[in-house]
């Protein structure tokens, strides 16, 4: 039976970890147990993009909506909501200014949509929440056949994950099925302190790294692999002349496992990498550049009182 036949994820697998410089998509890192490891994640101090944006949503969401034109009934669409802490002081704003919207978040777990619909539901009585599982640009099709007008919300940095020429033509893909006029808020952390960024990405609580192991520990369970974790260790590294944080899993020995779903060994030299996650940090002139170049126009960076994160509003 070909690989085909299985899940994108044993697909990638297979191609990454069969590749020279080995590597694992960190868009896997969400099932269910990475969603909740994440939410983890977000509550630690030194992980200081949560606090950031939740700051600029709850003190500025204001100065936002007075910046979305729409008059008619429109959409709030979130790509990979999360638990929502920080959405919710929008939204909040934006029902108590009397506006007439959908709140529709996207999401890969159907876990992390039912909850978040709970939340919302108990923390906001009014607001109209109709979660969507599934892969952002089918939604994305689906919405834009219908006319109405979007404001989009990309938080959370997560346009960081992806290299240029990837965030790039992810922004196309999205502006290519947005209307005229919609718009975009999308979380970009800023370049900083080194210090401050490393160790936002190595936490001395260990949970990052259980974070990049639940990888290996999916792979055990999804594609039938006889991966021993202890034999496997998380590194990264911050480097301040591009932005670019990278995430690796290190093999501590030479050794191999075996996928019984993928019918394949894998090889591991002492030492080798196994690249999990790029988180990349912006300057504003390359925020600028990257919104031009995809299509959009910077309406305005709504920033945190350090300056650390923006959400950075665009315009089609």
């Amino acid at each position: 039976m070909k690989v085909a036949l299985y899940s994108h994820f044993a697909e990638d697998v297979l191609e990454g970890l069969t590749a020279k410089e080995k590597q694992l998509s960190s868009k896997y890192f969400y099932d269910d147990e990475g969603s909740r490891i994440f939410m983890q994640i977000m509550q630690m101090p030194e992980y200081y993009p949560t606090a950031c944006e939740f700051e600029i949503l709850s003190q500025q969401s204001g100065e936002i909506f007075a910046k979305v034109p729409f008059a008619k009934k429109f959409n709030i669409v979130e790509f990979g909501s999360g638990d929502g802490s920080k959405t919710k002081q929008l939204l909040k704003v934006f029902l108590e200014k009397g506006t007439n919207f959908t709140y529709i978040p996207i999401d890969i777990s159907q876990e992390a949509n039912d909850a978040l619909e709970q939340n919302m539901k108990h923390a906001l009585h009014n607001l109209d929440i109709q979660p969507r599982t599934g892969d952002y640009f089918d939604v994305l099709n689906e919405l834009s056949a219908t006319g109405v007008s979007n404001l989009f919300l990309f938080l959370g940095g997560n346009i960081g994950n992806y290299k240029r020429e990837a965030a790039l033509e992810l922004l196309k893909k999205f502006n290519a099925d947005m209307n005229k006029g919609d718009m975009l808020l999308m979380g970009m952390d800023l370049q900083k302190n080194p210090r401050t960024i490393r160790t936002a990405y190595d936490d001395p609580h260990g949970i990052t790294k259980a974070f990049n192991m639940n990888l290996l520990r999916r792979i055990n369970r999804e594609l039938d692999a006889n991966i021993h974790l202890d034999q496997f260790d998380f590194y990264c590294d911050y480097n301040p002349q591009n932005g670019e944080v990278n995430s690796y899993v290190v093999s501590l020995k030479k050794q191999h496992f075996h996928s019984t779903v993928l019918n394949t060994t894998f090889y591991f030299e002492k030492d080798e990498l196994i690249w999990t996650e790029l988180s990349k940090k912006y300057s504003f002139t390359e925020i600028e550049a990257l919104a031009k170049e995809a299509g959009f126009k910077v309406v305005n960076n709504f920033m945190d009182c350090r300056h650390y994160f923006t959400d950075s509003l665009w315009v089609k």
